[in-house]
C-alpha cells in the first residue's frame, strides 16, 4: 500500500490568510528548564494550514465542523492535474476528463510546486476555482473538493465560489500539498478536529493507493 501525506506541516513560517493572525507555536513547559514534561501551546485560526471548511464559514448557521458526516471525507477520490496560471474554469474541467460519479475530487495545480519549493510567502495569484467552475462541479455531483492552496476561491473574489459549493452541500478541503501525488485514483482519509460550533478545522489528510 502506498500512503501519501498531503497535509501541510504547521509552523510559524507557514503563510496564513491576509488579516488572520499568524500561527504561534510556543513551548510553555520544557524538560530542559526543569519541568516534568514538554508542553506546547498552539494559537491559530481554524483555517490555517490544511483544513476543512464547514458550511457555517460562509453560510451563517448552516452547520459547524463538528456536525459534518466524516464518511463524506473518507473514501475513493480522484486527483486531477490542471496546469493553468489563472482561475480554473468549466473549460478546464471539461478537458480534465473527470470520470462519471466522482464524489471526491482533488486539484493538483502549480500551487503544489510552491509548497514543494518551500515558498512560504502568501501568493495572491494562486490557482483557484471561479464561480462558474463551482457551479459545473455541483451539477456534476461532486461532494468533496480539495485544493492545493489556502482557498478554493480566487483571492480577489472569494465569496461566490465558497457559497455555491457550501450551499450545495459540497465539503471543501483547503491547504493540501499534492506535489507527491500523481494524477489518478486513490482512497482519501481526511479527519478534521471535532471543535464545537467551529466554522472549520485543521485536518490531517492522506491518500492511499
Amino acid at each position: 500500500m502506498q500512503l501519501i501525506d498531503i497535509s501541510l506541516t504547521l509552523s510559524e513560517q507557514l503563510p496564513t490568510w491576509p488579516g488572520d493572525p499568524p500561527i504561534q507555536i510556543e513551548r510553555i513547559s520544557a524538560i530542559q528548564d526543569g519541568a516534568d514534561a514538554n508542553v506546547t501551546h498552539l494559537s491559530m485560526t481554524v483555517h490555517a494550514g490544511t483544513h476543512v471548511d464547514a458550511p457555517d464559514h460562509f453560510l451563517d448557521g448552516r452547520g459547524a465542523v463538528d456536525q459534518l458526516a466524516l464518511d463524506r471525507l473518507v473514501g475513493p477520490a480522484a486527483v486531477i492535474e490542471v496546469q493553468t496560471q489563472g482561475a480554473i474554469t468549466p473549460n478546464h474541467l471539461e478537458q480534465a476528463g473527470i470520470a462519471p460519479h466522482t464524489k471526491r475530487l482533488l486539484f493538483k495545480t502549480p500551487n503544489s510546486r510552491l509548497w514543494a519549493e518551500g515558498n512560504l510567502s502568501f501568493q495572491e495569484d494562486y490557482v483557484a476555482l471561479n464561480a462558474e467552475a463551482a457551479e459545473y462541479l455541483v451539477e456534476l455531483g461532486v461532494e468533496v473538493i480539495g485544493v492545493d492552496y489556502l482557498s478554493v476561491a480566487p483571492f480577489q473574489d472569494p465569496v461566490p465560489t465558497h457559497r455555491i459549493l457550501l450551499n450545495a452541500g459540497v465539503l471543501i478541503i483547503e491547504g493540501l500539498n499534492l506535489s507527491q501525488a500523481d494524477p489518478g485514483d486513490y482512497s482519501l482519509l481526511c479527519l478534521p478536529l471535532k471543535i464545537a460550533g467551529a466554522d472549520g478545522s485543521p485536518a490531517r489528510a492522506l491518500l492511499m493507493r
